[in-house]
């Protein structure tokens, strides 16, 4: 579902933030890299849901007239 989609990218999103300043903090550029990749597959996650939705409503809007 794209629901499922938009939540498992906002927790990947917050992972990622965490992973990112804990590399920061521990002097890690490996785990901040690691963070930023997070970050950016839930963003990758979030526009899926986003993009599965408007074609949902799309769909419905076409069978529902």
């Amino acid at each position: 579902m794209a629901i499922d989609d938009q939540i498992e990218g906002q927790l990947d999103e917050v992972k990622g933030k965490l992973k990112e300043e804990i590399g920061k903090r521990s002097g890690d550029p490996s785990t901040e890299a690691e963070g930023h990749a997070d970050q950016f597959k839930g963003k990758a996650k979030e526009a899926l849901g986003d993009a599965k939705d408007a074609l949902n409503k799309a769909k419905e809007a076409i069978t529902d007239t």
